[in-house]
């Protein structure tokens, strides 16, 4: 855990991290793309809590914007850090066919 302008985040820092690209899938995974080159899939069904209830509407999850290198959902009213997303998501490389 670590603390960032009066902002309490969990995990290790990684500094700049930034998500660049949110892509929905089905089930509540998302393909994350990060400031650092990487992708990885990030499975929103964990997320606790009753500010991520809005997510299990397949409206709401499907149409996130990103702000500031951070994923946001119903305007704003949902939001989660670009270092917990990249810490709890799993690395993600495309298959050639």
């Amino acid at each position: 855990m670590y603390i960032l302008n009066d902002v309490c985040y969990a995990g290790e820092m990684r500094e700049g991290i930034r998500v660049t690209e949110a892509k929905p899938l089905r089930g509540g995974m998302m393909l994350v793309s990060f400031s650092t080159g990487e992708k990885r899939l990030f499975d929103t069904t964990l997320l606790q809590g009753s500010a991520f209830e809005p997510l299990k509407d397949e409206k709401v999850f499907s149409n996130p914007v990103l702000f500031h290198g951070v994923i946001t959902w119903n305007n704003g009213e949902i939001d989660i850090a670009p270092e917990a997303v990249y810490q709890n998501s799993y690395a993600y490389e495309e298959m050639a066919i």
